[in-house]
């Protein structure tokens, strides 16, 4: 066993020899200083200039990975713009065809309407005829004195008598003629009444396809803006994709629930199929590997389906096959789908029965009397399962729709995530050298509080020879002093 006080140089005196090697300690760790403080900001240098390095070329990493995330973006929103204006002019070109193309005959209608109103009209505006010659004689008649003679009277009363016929004749005409310029008036209203609703339909085909233009014009904006590659129409395009990102995310959630509900449905019968003791692993059955690819199987052919209906483009080597082939594919696709979901509909029956007659078994061996059966409430459940069983193969079917925005979306996002990752990994980099230099620094200064003794006494050393003066007889100025040997 070691002696505790062999290193001691006066074993006698503890304190005494402890000082004295505090001393010695100090001299060599001063004579050691310079060496000591190379090492250290060499050591920090060898630890931080990697970093700071990796840190450097981790942000230049996540600049060309924004630009490259950027090109792809704008390159997708360029073609999807592209396709959305394609889709408008279709649209704009259906509404000139349906609504313009029977134009010619819409203004012969109408300049027909017109013409016959104008017509109308010129009848309604003929003016009365003058006044008949009889009338001067009447003022000539008017003119004569009435005496007391009974000619005179005899004739006066005649023309009165006449003037009161021919005036009813004459205001009878003009009623007539008022009664036809009224009825032609009333003839007006049903070419009114047609040219206000061609004029009506006019305008709403108008009005139809200034929307459709103005809806064009919109889309044309975006795609100059994403072909000047401007940063508002990348963030708008960004967040666009996480919109759609999280929408897909929902929906193939909800997708994933339904799958998982007819896995349940087919996976105890198909252990009946494939036999129940089989196994894959030591915890995964062969019977639930069998129904999860014909889940599997059923999502494949709705994505043939949709991608031979030109739904979606996962595969564009389906929708660039001619029509013919598209055809012969989306009934051949359809058919394995009806297929199997008649199998997963037959599966969920026999799923029920095996269910009854477990419940019978263990009927017969419990001591309790049997269940009495219902009748046909007793189908009903049955009858769910063989329904749901042959409607979820087809709802699964429109997953494709989903998962190709999701798809396309995951890029974007997860590009933009990287970015973010790479930009936080490099920043902490640069932190960590930071914190390696100002670590090298404080083990500098700890250094020489260490050997604060050695050092108080070159202070005092130099400040006594700066004061003293030198061989010329001169003083020498402490700023200007030379002499550390570590500086």
């Amino acid at each position: 066993m070691s002696n505790p006080t062999m290193w001691m140089i006066w074993p006698d005196n503890p304190a005494l020899s402890i000082l004295v090697l505090a001393l010695i300690a100090m001299v060599a760790l001063y004579a050691a200083r310079a060496p000591m403080h190379a090492l250290l900001r060499s050591a920090s240098q060898a630890l931080g200039g990697p970093l700071r390095l990796g840190a450097r070329w981790l942000f230049g990493v996540a600049a060309e990975l924004r630009a490259r995330n950027k090109a792809v973006l704008l390159a997708q929103g360029r073609r999807e713009t592209g396709q959305r204006i394609e889709r408008e002019f279709e649209r704009l070109a259906l509404l000139v065809q349906r609504d313009l193309q029977g134009y010619p005959t819409l203004q012969r209608k109408l300049l027909e309407e017109i013409t016959r109103v104008e017509e109308d009209y010129k009848k309604c505006g003929e003016v009365p005829p003058p006044p008949p010659d009889w009338v001067d004689a009447v003022s000539a008649v008017a003119k004569i004195k009435t005496g007391g003679g009974e000619v005179v009277q005899k004739i006066l009363l005649d023309i009165r008598q006449s003037l009161e016929s021919i005036h009813d004749k004459a205001l009878a005409e003009y009623r007539r003629a008022y009664q036809m310029r009224h009825s032609i008036l009333e003839g007006f209203m049903p070419y009114w009444r047609s040219l206000d609703r061609t004029m009506k339909q006019v305008d709403k085909n108008m009005t139809g396809i200034q929307d459709a233009a103005a809806a064009v014009d919109a889309q044309m904006a975006s795609y100059k803006e994403i072909a000047a590659r401007s940063d508002e129409a990348e963030g708008q395009l960004t967040n666009s994709a996480v919109t759609q990102f999280a929408i897909a995310a929902i929906v193939m959630a909800v997708a994933l629930g339904g799958a998982f509900v007819n896995f349940k449905l087919i996976a105890l019968p198909m252990s009946e199929m494939v036999g129940a003791s089989d196994y894959i692993t030591a915890t995964l059955r062969t019977s639930e590997v069998a129904a999860l690819v014909i889940i599997l199987v059923e999502a494949s052919m709705g994505l043939f389906v949709m991608e031979s209906l030109r739904i979606t483009h996962l595969f564009p080597r389906i929708s660039n096959l001619d029509d013919r082939m598209r055809r012969r594919m989306i009934w051949i696709s359809l058919t394995l789908l009806f297929l199997l979901a008649g199998i997963e509909s037959a599966l969920a029956l026999m799923r029920d029965m095996l269910i009854a007659d477990k419940q019978a078994l263990l009927q017969s061996l419990a001591t309790t009397p049997a269940a009495v059966n219902e009748g046909w409430l007793g189908h009903i459940p049955t009858a769910g399962q063989m329904v749901l069983g042959f409607i979820l193969p087809f709802a699964l079917a429109f997953v494709a729709v989903p998962l190709e925005s999701f798809i396309h979306s995951a890029r974007t996002v997860g590009g933009a995530l990287l970015v973010h990752l790479i930009n936080a990994l490099a920043f902490v980099l640069r932190i960590a050298a930071n914190i390696v230099k100002q670590a090298s620094r404080a083990l500098v200064h700890a250094y020489d509080v260490l050997i604060v003794l050695p050092l108080l006494a070159e202070h005092l050393l130099r400040a006594r020879r700066s004061g003293a003066p030198d061989a010329s007889g001169e003083r020498v100025d402490p700023r200007e002093s030379t002499l550390h040997p570590l500086s």
